[in-house]
């Protein structure tokens, strides 16, 4: 396969992953979802891995309609990878993407869901004992050795159930057998310790090999020692080179030369000859220690198969489990052509905010779930009003996130939750630019998704913002006109509800209500939405925090004149009501 048809790979990289890995190495690479491979040779870690997210995934990569939804995705995989117990497990999930198919969603729940059993049945120790298999197999490079041993390790442990049940077939006896044999072979080089034999006449060859390249100094050593004749110096060197190389006296004087020269054409003819034969012997060992030892790993062979991959796919499932558990994840009922079409979630909580947050309960579109409050299940759309910082842009990205790792088959945060099919989710954050550039460009990125034939979750944060505030009523009540009209499931959030009636009667709104300043004048919010109410923006709230914190008698007047602008009753209300609670 052309590197070259893989998305995101031109020219320039497909040459540098050439001369770096092969084609061969780069193919397998990409295949495997192997994130470093592709950094160490060059590539830029975000790059890499958005051509290993295409290569993986590309049809579920539409599902992310905008760059703010391909934001809040990424989010998500990154805290998902730092649970990640190998680093491969770890690229594995940095590349998720959303799953076309239901079935496929289905199928990686219930991995999770077996391996969050597993894990949870585990004592501390055997959990520790299980990352430490795993490092183990990380710091020894991922090898098929390594993923032996990390096998057998696991076996000791007892795990063969769930993610780990392909290690009840293995046979443990060929795999240990195979341990030895793997670690002791490189491609086809067979490396030291394999075989005693092979070992000694290597270090012969190396001892011979040193003397042939010192021959002039062999020469000088052996003549100082007094060798009278030619027939001494030949026993003088032969007693010599058989100490230095661990041979025998015979050995070295069977390579000697026949009819020497001169003393230096000996040494010299001796020593050459003498490597070559030790070469020679050197080789056919190594010949038939190889053959030994491929024929020991081949008798294991699918048993060393079924561990590397029971391994990896263990450390993938094992990692999702660690995740779902150290943020309370629950598996959420999916929707598709026979079930509910919308986003319910009872108790969802925002996952990158700490856990003292206030969980929510909401739902657009159609659902089953019953909870307090009720969340209405008949409307497709929904317009979220209320005060400022008052919760409403993370109610929307909580939604997004549920939908996100529902369409990814991870569970989501909240204690239950029911996620329609969708084939796009369309997520804008409020962007504080107003000019008509930034108008068009939103447009462009959140209408055609709507205006398709397939299923879309729109959530829009503050639309006003990027358009003067009566045009953007018009254009906001446009988009919940459209959404209706097209089947799709909606959450809009705007300060212009008032201005957008009436309403279709797939619509509703919902408000989220501050209700006055806790005794450290912080803005005290009930973040759960009031269904079917305005919620109101409450400016009071806002002056009177600051002319209680004003720095000096100057700057309480100016906020004063404020408070008399808003309602200085309300304002005096307010702080009375916070000094009280204190």
């Amino acid at each position: 396969m052309r590197l070259q048809e893989y998305w995101g790979v031109g020219p320039k990289t497909s040459e540098r992953l050439q001369e770096t890995l092969g084609v061969a190495a780069a193919v397998e690479a990409i295949e495997s979802a192997d994130v470093r491979a592709l950094t160490e040779a060059g590539i830029p870690a975000g790059r890499a891995t958005r051509i290993l997210r295409r290569a993986n995934g590309d049809a579920g990569m539409a599902t992310l309609g905008t760059r703010d939804a391909r934001s809040v995705y990424d989010e998500l995989l990154s805290l998902a990878g730092d649970h990640a117990v190998t680093r491969h497990a770890g690229d594995r999930i940095r590349v998720l993407t959303p799953l076309p198919e239901r079935a496929a969603r289905d199928a990686r729940l219930d991995e999770i869901e077996a391996a969050r059993e597993v894990w949870a049945e585990l004592d501390a120790d055997a959990r520790d004992r299980v990352l430490a298999a795993f490092a183990a197999y990380d710091e020894s490079g991922g090898t098929e050795r390594a993923a032996v041993e990390t096998a057998l390790a696991l076996r000791d442990i007892g795990l063969d159930t769930g993610p780990f049940a392909p290690l009840a077939d293995v046979d443990e006896a060929a795999l240990s057998e195979a341990v030895g044999a793997l670690g002791h072979v490189d491609g086809d080089d067979v490396l030291d310790g394999a075989d005693e034999k092979l070992d000694r006449l290597r270090d012969q060859l190396d001892a011979a090999e040193r003397l042939e390249s010192g021959a002039f100094d062999l020469l000088e050593t052996v003549r100082e020692a007094g060798a009278r004749n030619l027939d001494d110096f030949e026993h003088a060197v032969a007693d010599y080179v058989a100490a230095e190389t661990e041979l025998s006296r015979e050995d070295v004087l069977g390579a000697a030369a026949d009819d020497p020269v001169d003393a230096a054409d000996f040494v010299s003819t001796t020593l050459r000859a003498l490597a070559a034969d030790l070469r020679e012997r050197v080789d056919e060992r190594e010949e038939t220690v190889a053959a030994d030892l491929r024929e020991t790993i081949e008798a294991a062979r699918d048993d060393i198969d079924a561990a590397v991959e029971a391994v990896e796919d263990s450390a993938f499932a094992v990692s999702l489990a660690r995740f779902a558990e150290a943020y309370d994840l629950v598996r959420p009922e999916l929707g598709g052509d026979d079930g509910p079409f919308g986003v319910a979630a009872v108790d969802a909580r925002h996952l990158l905010l700490d856990d003292d947050v206030q969980p929510v309960t909401y739902a657009v579109g159609h659902h089953t779930l019953s909870a307090e409050p009720q969340p209405p299940a008949d409307e497709r759309v929904t317009v979220l009003t209320g005060a400022n910082s008052g919760g409403k842009t993370t109610l929307l990205e909580t939604l997004c996130q549920v939908a996100l790792l529902a369409a990814m088959g991870l569970p989501v945060p909240a204690s239950r939750a029911q996620v329609g099919d969708f084939d796009t989710v369309v997520f804008h954050r409020r962007h504080a630019s107003f000019n008509a550039g930034v108008l068009e460009s939103t447009l462009k990125s959140i209408v055609p998704p709507l205006s398709g034939e397939g299923r879309t979750l729109m959530l829009v944060d503050e639309f006003e913002a990027i358009t003067e505030p009566g045009r953007a009523a018009d254009l906001l009540g446009g988009l919940v006109g459209l959404t209706v009209d097209r089947n799709a499931v909606g959450v809009y959030v705007t300060h212009l509800a008032e201005d957008l009636s009436p309403l279709p009667a797939a619509a509703r709104i919902d408000g989220i209500f501050a209700e006055g300043l806790t005794p450290d004048l912080k803005l005290r919010v009930d973040y759960q939405p009031r269904f079917g109410t305005i919620g109101k923006s409450t400016p009071e709230f806002i002056v009177s925090r600051l002319v209680a914190n004003a720095k000096d008698n100057v700057e309480r007047q100016g906020f004063q004149t404020l408070a008399a602008a808003v309602g200085e009753e309300a304002v005096q209300q307010t702080l009375s009501d916070a000094r009280w609670r204190e």
